[in-house]
């Protein structure tokens, strides 16, 4: 493990990376801003699940110094994701992963960095982990914002499963009463996987979220050109390692009352996925703060200027 001192490790202009075993997993993250910032730092976490902070830094960073020029900034790459290792080197190893692990890889970089108090800002599948370390660090949070958050799994399948059926022009059929049924007394009815299983094939899962997320194609092709300049393209064993701790079954909302910190929602209105019944979630039981911008999935492709001052205003309001 390097040894890091808060007092020299970081450059004039506040760039480090560190590659570091924390909580039995090795971790990658960058920070980036003045060491001697007073502000509490931004923690950005990615969605997918599994995906990587590299093509937000790569697309948004410089224009995120640029309007916050006085904060640190985090950039991690979450347990088995983009730069850090895989989950079959972790000590929990790589069949199952849950929310709790990924809130404590949150908390063990939180220590290592020595910082007093943190913002996390959480992407899609990120703004879970963002949402949930605010209810458990209180203390340690200054406030929440989300980007496009999912909360309810069984929800967003139903979703998904419309909007495949949709675009391939097939009939609506809903599995859950069927699966319900099917449920032995006391046992859980798996309705969430079973929604995803029929949206997917209907549409595989790649152009389904294309058509979901993205307000046109420049916007996919341009976050795909990072992509591929970042040669980080994976995450499927962190997906499916959720998916074994029943991940399309879980169902967040219950939790979201009991958050006391000031939560912000930067939501894009062309992201089916997420709004607006995901943002609704937050918006009702958290307090949630929305603002509404006319983008997709990731606003900063689509509008950066309005998605840096929408971060802005959340940070400061």
């Amino acid at each position: 493990m390097t040894s890091f001192d808060p007092d020299t490790d970081f450059a004039a202009e506040g760039d480090a990376q560190f590659e570091e075993r924390l909580g039995g997993a090795d971790l990658y993250f960058e920070v980036v801003g003045p060491a001697e910032s007073r502000e509490p730092a931004l923690v950005f976490l990615h969605g997918g699940p599994g995906y990587n902070s590299y093509s937000f830094r790569a697309l948004f960073g410089d224009r995120l110094a640029e309007t916050l020029p006085g904060r640190r900034v985090v950039y991690l790459d979450q347990r088995g994701a983009g730069r850090s290792g895989p989950l079959e080197d972790t000590d929990q190893g790589g069949d199952t992963l849950d929310l709790d692990t990924l809130v404590g890889d949150l908390e063990a970089v939180r220590e290592f960095l020595e910082l007093d108090q943190i913002v996390p800002l959480g992407h899609g599948f990120g703004a879970l982990i963002a949402l949930e370390y605010a209810r458990r660090y209180p203390l340690r949070t200054a406030r929440v914002v989300v980007v496009n958050p999912w909360v309810q799994f069984p929800e967003l399948a139903l979703t998904l499963l419309e909007e495949a059926s949709a675009l391939s022009g097939t009939e609506l059929d809903d599995p859950a009463d069927e699966v319900r049924a099917a449920a032995p007394d006391g046992e859980h009815a798996p309705v969430g996987a079973a929604r995803i299983e029929a949206a997917f094939s209907r549409l595989n899962a790649r152009d389904l979220l294309n058509a979901l997320q993205f307000r046109d194609p420049q916007s996919r092709m341009h976050l795909e050109f990072a992509d591929t300049e970042g040669q980080l393209i994976g995450g499927g064993e962190v997906q499916q390692a959720l998916v074994n701790q029943g991940l399309w079954e879980f169902e967040y909302p219950p939790f979201l009352q009991e958050i006391r910190r000031p939560v912000f929602v930067i939501a894009g209105a062309h992201d089916r996925t997420s709004y607006p019944e995901q943002v609704g979630w937050v918006a009702d039981l958290a307090g949630g703060d929305v603002t509404v911008l006319d983008t997709g999935h990731y606003p900063w492709l689509d509008d950066e200027d309005a998605f840096a001052e929408a971060l802005e205003e959340a940070l400061t309001r």
